[in-house]
């Protein structure tokens, strides 16, 4: 496969946005349907439908952005453009991160921003060494790639709850 240059999407915030969750960048399917999460092994809405007590999973998707504003949670990815051959975060090559530290400072009411995945916390800690209040959480990867158990993931993600 060759190697091509990947950007992410727009971020799904609101001013009210009190917990931003952050992954690395969208794999070629997300990228296809210009969706957040949009590989069925992908268990992000899953989860976080666990966290929220919401059927995410079964939603159309405009109908999960809405009950992501509803519940106050934003989306967005640590990395604006990177090389990437894969969908796999280990094949990011040549990453240009966003401007994080703006984007937190048009969010009042922030309480948490929850890291989804090692790639995201090791680009997003980076970007944003010391938020001023707000809690930061490294969560396992929602991806299929990281083979830990729903059930493992799951509890994880449940702490993620305080910031709602």
């Amino acid at each position: 496969m060759p190697t091509l240059r990947h950007g992410s999407f727009a971020p799904h915030v609101h001013r009210d946005t009190r917990l931003l969750i952050l992954g690395s960048l969208p794999g070629a399917r997300s990228l296809a349907a210009r969706q957040y999460y949009a590989h069925p092994t992908n268990l992000f809405w899953r989860l976080l439908g666990e966290v929220t007590d919401q059927p995410l999973a079964a939603l159309p998707y405009e109908e999960r952005l809405a009950a992501l504003r509803e519940a106050k949670i934003g989306l967005w990815d640590v990395i604006r453009t990177a090389e990437r051959r894969t969908s796999s975060d280990s094949d990011i090559r040549d990453a240009e991160a966003h401007d994080l530290g703006a984007l937190v400072a048009t969010l009042p009411d922030l309480r948490m921003i929850a890291f989804n995945g090692g790639k995201a916390s090791a680009i997003g800690r980076k970007r944003l060494p010391a938020a001023n209040g707000i809690a930061m959480i490294d969560l396992p990867s929602s991806s299929a790639a990281n083979t830990t158990g729903f059930a493992a993931k799951l509890e994880r993600w449940q702490l993620i709850r305080a910031a709602l």
